[in-house]
């Protein structure tokens, strides 16, 4: 249930390598006609060809609505609403939708990152309307943990947390992803292996926010902060992350908020990262308005900005909660008049900004504003005559 960055390649790879029959769902018609052409809708790199081949086969077909199975997966996201209030609706939508086709012996699997206590939840609901079904199913949780642009790899070798609401489904779910994980599988319960998925993207974000706070002081400090990170990451236990314009994505700028709503009172520096990790969003926005107005006041003209990439990390297509947008707009809506040229090499078509070839946009402009670190961006040739603002070390060695 869901086809989006995670539930697609799940999909794909538990039909190539598992040998399962699988049915994708989800609820948008262009998703499931391009998957059923064996087209990526997403931007992953070497899981084409295995779609184009699971599809051929027939070991993958996608649809908009949920059929009768063996086992039901729910991979749909998990928003927010009012104050970073974690949305469940879209997870219990989803679990509605296949209640009435479940039967005795299947397995459901909530892999969506949730709050603690959403995989009982979902069984309460689920004994709630079938209560005939109670003891006869088994409910786990499993949550991803895959890095995009490595996901084919990542989702067979990673280790994997399988957390069932008891003994039963916990050893039903382990035997599902043996089938295709050759990491080790971890045995837990459904509240731990939720929590686990939550801590793991709560501790990089306050390891990122450290780095954020580091660059922000290194700045003021007139101190280059990748020569100094480099050096103190010589200490045999010092391994300093490397800084960036923000956090974004989809688990590390989002998940730690599933924590702070539910635990405000205990969950103080996590709390305090996410607000660094947001402000330094912020922080570089100011940075590049700031070059904007010198520049006018040196050159008795508005300069032509390169805004170079969109994405929340290098080479991957993935546009959500992605600082490196939100600084780009807020430069757009500051007023200036200047031209902005919008640069994101990974996607052909923005529905909100007109996009610009790199190369294009770097010849063109008086400042350069390097917010993602994409591969290509560092074969530009270097040039003194422009004003460069990297926000990703993308000009460091």
């Amino acid at each position: 249930m869901g086809l989006g960055y995670i539930g697609l390649p799940t999909a794909i790879i538990a039909a190539k390598k598992g040998g399962i029959d699988v049915i994708g769902v989800d609820i948008n018609p262009k998703v499931v006609d391009m998957t059923n052409h064996g087209k990526l809708h997403i931007v992953e790199p070497g899981i084409g060809d295995m779609l184009s081949e699971v599809i051929e086969s027939g070991k993958l077909r996608a649809s908009t609505a949920p059929e009768v199975s063996d086992a039901y997966f729910i991979v749909v996201p998990t928003p927010f609403k009012g104050d970073h209030v974690p949305d469940i609706s879209y997870v219990e939508s989803a679990t509605r939708s296949v209640i009435p086709l479940l039967k005795e012996g299947d397995l459901f699997v909530i892999e969506s990152t949730s709050p603690v206590g959403t995989t009982e939840l979902m069984s309460e609901l689920i004994f709630r309307l079938r209560p005939e079904l109670e003891g006869k199913i088994q409910i786990a949780y499993c949550p991803e943990r895959v890095l995009p642009g490595n996901v084919i790899y990542e989702l067979v070798h990673n280790d994997r947390v399988i957390g069932g609401i008891d003994e039963a489904s916990t050893d039903k779910a382990i035997d599902f992803y043996s089938r295709f994980v050759k990491g080790q599988l971890h045995r837990t319960n459904s509240r731990t292996a939720e929590m686990c998925k939550l801590t793991e993207n709560s501790s990089r974000d306050v390891q990122i926010a450290f780095a954020n706070e580091l660059s922000m002081i290194c700045d003021k400090a007139d101190i280059n902060v990748w020569e100094l990170i480099k050096l103190a990451n010589k200490h045999p236990r010092v391994n300093i992350l490397q800084p960036g314009c923000g956090v974004g994505g989809h688990c590390i700028a989002v998940d730690p908020y599933f924590i702070t709503a539910r635990f405000p009172d205990e969950a103080k520096i996590i709390a305090t990262a996410r607000d660094i990790n947001n402000y330094k969003a912020q922080w570089a926005t100011e940075r590049v308005k700031n070059a904007m107005l010198r520049f006018e006041l040196d050159k008795k003209r508005k300069p032509v900005v390169a805004m170079m990439g969109l994405a929340f990390k290098p080479d991957i297509d993935d546009l959500r909660e992605s600082p490196a947008k939100r600084i780009t707009m807020n430069v757009m809506q500051s007023g200036n008049n200047a031209d902005i040229l919008v640069v994101e090499p990974n996607i052909s078509e923005h529905n909100v900004f007109k996009l610009t070839d790199y190369r294009e946009a770097y010849e063109r402009a008086d400042i350069v504003v390097f917010l993602t670190g994409h591969t290509p961006f560092k074969k530009l040739p270097w040039t003194d005559d422009k004003v460069i603002i990297d926000f990703c070390g993308i000009l460091q060695k």
